[in-house]
């Protein structure tokens, strides 16, 4: 079932303590499964691999608020090529987006949610 706004979340952002294990710790929570962050919460989303990322996810994404500016996503092990579709859709809303390793983008989140930036992260669960 896709996430929308009134899907359980952490009503907040958190930072991730660990990954690995196919989910994620943040927030005292354990998690297993991928994972939308933003600055007004964390929520649990269906996409296993990149190229599931769907219309949901987009749709959370976009209803942050404040709203985002840059978006991680966080492909699981290996890299992925940010299609240009996808790319040119969130351009075209104010976002950049970057795609880089789920280890990667964890670090990255943590230290932009740090700095208090306007940033979202998409991470795909690892094993």
């Amino acid at each position: 079932m896709p996430a929308d706004r009134a899907s359980p979340h952490l009503p907040r952002p958190a930072l991730i303590d660990s990954y690995g294990d196919g989910g994620f710790r943040f927030g005292h929570l354990s998690h297993r499964g991928s994972v939308l962050c933003l600055p007004d919460g964390v929520w649990a989303i269906a996409a296993a691999t990149p190229a599931e990322i769907g219309a949901s996810e987009i749709e959370l994404l976009l209803g942050s608020t404040p709203p985002v500016e840059h978006l991680l996503i966080g492909a699981g092990r290996d890299p992925w090529p940010l299609p240009e579709a996808l790319r040119t859709q969130l351009r075209d809303n104010g976002i950049v987006t970057e795609s880089m390793t789920t280890g990667a983008a964890v670090r990255t989140w943590n230290m932009l949610l740090v700095e208090r930036r306007r940033v979202g992260a998409l991470l795909i669960a690892v094993a």
